[in-house]
């Protein structure tokens, strides 16, 4: 039943979204059109900023549901421009009315946890320290968040199949191979500007630095 009310919620959220302003909707509208009482939406919710960001996270794992494999990773970046897209009105409100961070940090959580299951799967069989993986799944996450706020900033007009389609054509084996980078210098101790110098695979050589 609560998660009855909280879609319900949700859909009369997006139904407002299509005529006015997030920060012109209030509690009474949401309340009214779902049928029931204020007391009742607070008992899901804290303020119509919470719901938003229960919206966001619940889209986001509908869009994902499968889609986090090395072999699907490509179909889950779809889906996420997909779910982006097919909620035009509601993320461009928040975008512009809330805070463009609100949804930049929902892009992080949503695309950092599929690379993250992309590179627990690559790194099956290895002894990769978790800070590692971790480093690897955030320096790609940021690639996409930026390129995919660039494109919500143009106001989705560009065909994302296309901008898919160039992201996998950039990350083609880039993954596999920091993480092949990662344990390979765990075995052979390879350590960046270390005392000025630039050690690989156990030869120092002098950093740029120092010339």
């Amino acid at each position: 039943m609560a998660n009855i009310t909280k879609l319900a919620l949700e859909a009369a959220l997006k139904k407002e979204l299509l005529t006015k302003p997030l920060d012109k909707i209030t509690i009474n509208d949401l309340a009214e059109d779902c049928g029931i009482s204020r007391m009742a939406f607070y008992y899901h919710f804290k303020d119509i900023y919470d719901l938003v960001e229960w919206v966001c996270v619940e889209d986001g794992t509908k869009a994902l549901q499968g889609k986090k494999t090395y072999e699907n990773w490509q179909e889950g970046f779809s889906q996420i421009f997909e779910a982006v897209q097919e909620n035009k009105p509601f993320i461009m409100n928040v975008y512009r009315c809330v805070d463009r961070q609100k949804i930049e940090s929902y892009l992080n959580k949503l695309t950092y946890q599929l690379i993250a299951d992309v590179v627990e799967e690559k790194c099956a069989g290895m002894q990769l320290a978790e800070e590692h993986k971790e480093f690897i799944a955030g320096f790609y996450k940021y690639g996409f968040v930026g390129v995919m706020l660039d494109w919500i900033d143009r106001g989705m007009k560009d065909d994302y199949h296309k901008i898919v389609e160039e992201l996998a054509i950039t990350l083609y084996g880039n993954i596999s191979r920091s993480i092949e980078n990662f344990e390979h210098c765990r075995h052979s101790s390879l350590h960046y500007y270390k005392s000025g110098q630039v050690r690989e695979c156990g030869k120092a050589r002098p950093s740029s630095r120092n010339k």
